[in-house]
């Protein structure tokens, strides 16, 4: 496929408003601010990526991410598309970190080459191991009367997989609160997953004053209790409590994967293309924490639309194991920019087998919804 040449390359950012407000420690996403990569080869066909801003977990914004698209376009056009190794070896090369810009060209050049060879997008990265997957369903506010009610109507709608937002409120509220809705989903008979996710709200002494309240367990696991960079304070609370640990903020490299589990620290991690830079790396961090007996969580950042959810959905269909689940985000949005968003049926999502993404992008809808930038088209 060599002759199949990058022509173009154009961030465009949106800004998508929600269906309503998500909550979580530090941060309450009311819109959707992500930048979509519009990336057309030699021939007309366009393949999409897309990152969300997240300065919290990778320290990029829509403006910058927008900037680093446009800062490494030149160096891209008339390379092979489908040359994914040399090419992420050149972005890292010439720009370091911005991995949610990266992340979102390199989608972009899987959905471009996977439309233009007829290959759904996660044959460009092995075998597929699962085409019908339980979503995770992500509840959270500081009200324990819509928590129950939410996580009622997401049973009841086939979801049995949960993700509680804690580090909203004192550890002791937010534990009564996460007690009560599992105690809702238990009592409805069938097995289901419930998870806590503080998202680096908790001081350590917090954090073991939260799993306190859960004696031998109960839940799951808790991801990301305190913050990322804090592994001796990760390592205290899972010496502290049975409930298993999950690392997610703290988790950018497979480096990062390895200090966490050489430390004992967590049973597992939730991975997202714009911490790792890429589908591949998504990949390559997959096999790792396989190889290290690591639990694994597949997610998307918040507000991201069916561009990044469908690449995680193919990325999740060719793991060995997903025992914590795969988090999609794009039914959080009012209006996402597929013409089709992708289908929930009964909690679960079925893998596409149609070329690349397996989504068709509203461009008219994309522009409606961009925000301009200092930055420009490179073609």
């Amino acid at each position: 496929m060599g002759g199949l040449r990058i022509k173009s390359i154009e961030p465009i950012a949106v800004s998508l408003p929600m269906k309503k407000p998500v909550m979580m420690a530090g941060e309450t996403v009311a819109r959707a601010d992500n930048v979509l990569v519009r990336i057309e080869s030699a021939d007309g066909t366009v393949g999409w990526g897309e990152a969300a801003a997240a300065p919290t977990m990778t320290g990029e914004t829509t403006a910058s991410l927008s900037a680093a698209v446009s800062y490494l376009a030149p160096m891209l056009l008339q390379r092979a598309a489908d040359d994914f190794e040399t090419t992420v070896a050149a972005m890292d090369a010439a720009l370091y970190g911005n991995t949610g810009a990266k992340a979102a060209i390199e989608m972009a050049l899987h959905d471009l080459v996977g439309r233009v060879t007829g290959q759904p997008l996660y044959a460009l990265l092995g075998e597929r191991r699962r085409s019908r997957i339980a979503l995770l369903a992500v509840i959270g506010s500081t009200d324990q009367a819509a928590d129950l009610r939410e996580a009622q109507q997401r049973w009841a709608a086939g979801y049995r997989a949960f993700k509680i937002k804690v580090g909203l409120s004192a550890p002791e509220a937010d534990a009564a609160r996460t007690q009560a809705v599992w105690r809702k989903l238990k009592a409805n008979g069938a097995q289901c997953l419930v998870s806590a996710d503080a998202n680096q709200g908790y001081t350590v002494e917090e954090a073991l004053r939260y799993t306190a309240a859960f004696g031998d367990g109960a839940l799951d696991f808790l991801e990301q209790p305190v913050h990322g960079k804090d592994l001796h304070g990760m390592a205290r609370v899972a010496a502290a409590t049975a409930i298993p640990i999950g690392a997610d903020e703290g988790i950018h490299s497979s480096a990062d994967i390895e200090r966490h589990r050489a430390l004992e620290v967590v049973a597992g991690v939730s991975l997202k293309a714009i911490k790792l830079g890429g589908l591949r790396a998504m990949v390559d961090a997959c096999r790792l924490c396989d190889r290290l007996g690591l639990k694994i969580n597949i997610s998307c950042k918040t507000g991201e639309s069916s561009v990044a959810s469908a690449a995680a959905l193919h990325v999740a269909a060719t793991l060995p194991a997903l025992d914590w689940g795969l988090t999609l985000t794009s039914h959080g949005l009012a209006e996402d920019v597929a013409l089709e968003p992708l289908p929930i049926e009964s909690g679960h999502i079925v893998l596409s087998e149609r070329p690349g993404l397996g989504i068709d992008v509203d461009e008219s809808r994309v522009r409606r919804r961009q925000q301009e930038f200092a930055a420009r088209k490179v073609a």
